[in-house]
């Protein structure tokens, strides 16, 4: 473990933003020059290649890339274990900003306890993805 991956200062270091609230990315949306294009790569951590070549491609087509990372409580079933799902969000960040990624939207929570909307399509349940 090197200095700067033990200093909890780590993300002032980084030149790529971290955006942790709804409200504080919105006003990000706000800051963005009219008519640049923004390509968006939602991810849940624990980066793989799979969302590499995702992040790669955004940055082949976009002007602004944004990555988001955030482990959605509502993708996990009552006896999945959402809290053992690896959290590395400065390895994370630091493999996005090597890739070019400009923003990262990290929010520790997406629903507030009136959170009330949910959408479960029928018949997806049998296909297969990939």
């Amino acid at each position: 473990e090197t200095a700067h991956q033990s200093s909890p200062n780590w993300i002032l270091e980084m030149a790529i933003q971290l955006h942790k609230t709804i409200q504080a990315f919105r006003a990000l949306r706000r800051t963005l020059p009219h008519g640049q294009s923004v390509g968006f790569v939602p991810t849940m951590g624990a980066l793989h290649d799979g969302h590499l070549s995702l992040v790669l491609e955004a940055r082949k087509h976009n002007d602004i890339v944004v990555a988001s990372i955030y482990v959605n409580p509502t993708q996990f079933g009552p006896n999945e274990d959402l809290d053992k799902y690896p959290r590395q969000l400065e390895s994370d960040t630091k493999l996005l900003e090597q890739l070019g990624v400009d923003h990262i939207f990290c929010p520790a929570d997406m629903y507030n306890e009136h959170h009330r909307c949910f959408i479960d399509p029928v018949g997806f349940d049998d296909l297969r993805e990939g």
